[in-house]
């Protein structure tokens, strides 16, 4: 096993790791830009690494500045976490030919599966079911292949991932400017302008498996996640089991996953993703070569450390349990907390924390990256944390997180809390009635004055303020919280 380990990366996913870390005795090692000075993810670890002057949204994609950091620490491998450069086929290499260990699959299965086209073409191999489509580059082929599939049909960029470059066309009048806006977002998101077509299928749910292998051939599953609730594109609310499949659909999906990853001899955590249409037939969708935002559920049901399991794959080439010792019980739901207003079209926010208290208790984990005076910069993607809460059953779970929101304080920059807070009591999201389309159909308008906090009132808060501290120490009034009075802005 390792003596010392790189984190590169930041935020909570840092700190999650470092967790993992300490726990296992190994000695953590943080890098950090200009902006993240002062981080909580800094501050968590053993040792922390400046990465040099670069513009602070660059820092973390800086792979020279990243070996170097990494031999200065002296750590043997390195972490990517999610995001940046984790499912980087580059980085992988060059992590792998400075004579370090990259925690995650080899870099030719990230290069394979980082072009949807060559995952698509791994998964048909493996007999995993397929979302019709077409993978020429041709305009006019395309074109004839979507008038064949029949529409409407989506444009995908074959590269990246996160919805980047992806546009629905419902005509053939539709489809010539959606190659082109795809193309146009896909080169310049992941310098690669290359695209091609799915069959749309409609009305699907979001399910994903996650996976782990030893890198010889063993694999194993965790069981599936749920994570249709979307925000144009970008997951909000995770949760398993998933409300929408069968135990018949489940057992399948999660054999197909094992096939695919044992196919190649995958390395390391892995998801494998499907749509799951309302007729119960499934298809491959992607394979995510990294550690999923929204594995904290997993580990709630399964009890299952997956940080360490990535740890022992890269050092040991094992895997920590056998199949049928994996078990899941209970469910598991998990939300994303964001400094974002979604009054603004969740606009990202930046800002000074004034004040932050997460939710707690036995049925209550939060992977945060930020606390009390942390600063937020807007040079990164916007989490501030995850809240994770789980019961017996399902309805239990979705009660116990809109308690657990109900105790979320982050005062100093506008959140999604509010948002999430009108989506945990929502009774036809409670009740599992849902699929990919469901956020963007409605839901986020029906909610927006709901989820919109408003302005502090600072004469308010300064009167607030000179109350509490003109109330003396030994009174046996409580001291006022001035933010007790500020109503739902007190609460964002």
């Amino acid at each position: 096993m390792f003596h010392r380990v790189l984190i590169a990366n930041r935020g909570e996913i840092a700190c999650r790791v470092t967790a993992t870390l300490r726990t296992h005795g190994i000695r953590s090692i943080a890098v950090y830009s200009d902006a993240d000075a002062g981080a909580l993810h800094v501050r968590r670890a053993d040792e922390a690494v400046r990465l040099g002057p670069a513009e602070a949204r660059l820092s973390y994609l800086n792979i020279d500045a990243i070996l170097a950091a990494t031999r200065a620490s002296r750590a043997e491998a390195i972490h990517p976490g999610y995001g940046f450069l984790a499912e980087s086929a580059a980085f992988a290499e060059a992590v792998e030919c400075a004579g370090l260990v990259f925690i995650g699959p080899t870099p030719e299965q990230a290069r394979r599966f980082g072009d949807k086209r060559l995952a698509r073409e791994a998964a048909r191999q493996a007999g995993v079911p397929v979302v019709p489509g077409f993978e020429g580059a041709d305009d006019a082929a395309l074109l004839a292949a979507a008038q064949k599939l029949g529409y409407p049909v989506v444009v995908k960029a074959a590269l990246g991932g996160g919805g980047k470059g992806m546009t629905v066309a419902g005509d053939a009048g539709e489809l010539g400017e959606a190659l082109t806006s795809a193309r146009r977002v896909a080169q310049a998101a992941f310098g690669e302008g290359s695209v091609y077509l799915e069959k749309r299928v409609e009305h699907p749910r979001h399910v994903e498996v996650q996976i782990v292998g030893d890198g010889r051939g063993e694999v194993v599953h965790f069981f599936e996640r749920e994570c249709s609730l979307q925000r144009r594109h970008q997951k909000v609310l995770e949760e398993t089991p998933s409300p929408g499949a069968s135990d018949a659909v489940r057992a399948a999906m999660c054999e197909a996953a094992v096939s695919l990853a044992r196919s190649v001899q995958y390395r390391g955590a892995g998801t494998v993703e499907f749509l799951l249409a309302p007729d119960d037939r499934f298809y491959f969708l992607e394979v995510n070569t990294r550690l999923q935002v929204e594995h904290p559920v997993t580990e709630r049901t399964t009890g299952a450390d997956l940080v360490w399991w990535q740890l022992v794959a890269a050092a040991e080439r094992r895997l920590v349990a056998t199949q049928s010792e994996i078990q899941r019980t209970g469910h598991a739901v998990e939300v994303r907390v964001y400094a974002e207003d979604p009054a603004q079209e969740f606009l990202p926010q930046a800002g000074r924390l004034a004040r932050v208290a997460w939710p707690k208790g036995e049925h209550v984990r939060v992977d945060a990256g930020v606390e009390t005076g942390s600063e937020v910069p807007l040079h990164y993607d916007p989490i501030l944390a995850k809240i994770i809460v789980d019961g017996p059953d399902r309805a239990t779970a979705w009660q116990r997180l809109a308690a657990a929101l109900d105790e979320t304080i982050v005062h100093g920059v506008v959140t999604n809390v509010d948002f999430l807070r009108a989506l945990a009591r929502d009774p036809e999201l409670a009740a599992g009635r849902f699929d990919t389309t469901t956020l963007e159909a409605g839901f986020i308008e029906r909610y927006r004055d709901v989820a919109t906090a408003p302005a502090p009132d600072l004469a308010l808060v300064g009167a607030a303020l000179a109350e509490a501290r003109g109330t003396s120490a030994g009174s046996a009034r409580r001291v006022p919280d001035p933010f007790d009075t500020l109503g739902t802005w007190g609460r964002a």
